[in-house]
Parts: structure tokens; sequence; C-alpha cells
């Protein structure tokens, strides 16, 4: 599973980060940080938490069989204020 957040939409609400803890934190007031990948385990938690966000910032895909993510999801770390 990858996940992207849409982070024009984000308004930093942070549903996510007490649904799926494991996958996003919230660093400060705004900074939300989200791990793309997902492990297995976090897949029902980071669902829940997609369901829960109030202004559906959180894109959910499946890869690909190539390896590449359906929901364009790219790699690395993201954060709210697009750093």
């Amino acid at each position: 599973m990858q996940i992207v957040v849409d982070l024009n939409r984000c308004q930093g609400y942070a549903q996510c980060v007490f649904l799926a803890p494991r996958v996003f934190e919230l660093h400060g007031e705004e900074a939300l940080m989200y791990a793309p990948a997902v492990p297995g385990e976090q897949h029902e938690h980071v669902r829940r938490a997609a369901a829960a966000c109030p202004v559906q910032a959180i894109l959910v895909g499946e890869p690909a069989g190539d390896g590449v993510a359906s929901s364009g999801a790219g790699d690395g770390r993201a954060g709210v204020d697009g750093r």
C-alpha cells in the first residue's frame, strides 16, 4: 500500500495521527509527516485514517505489478508545509 497526502487540502486536523500513529506524525502545529510506503500491519489503520480525514486529503493506492504505486506516490517523507 502506498499513500499520498494532498498538501493543498490537508488542514492539520491530525485525525490520521490518532488513528495511525506509526505512519503519520505531527511536528509542531502544522507539519504532518508520513511514510508513503505503508507496512502490511498498518493497512487497516491507514484506511481508517483516510476515511476519517475531514478534508479527504489522504489518497490510498495499491502498488502495481511493476512496483509503481497506482496512486502516483513518491518516496521519502512529506510535510504539510511542503518541506
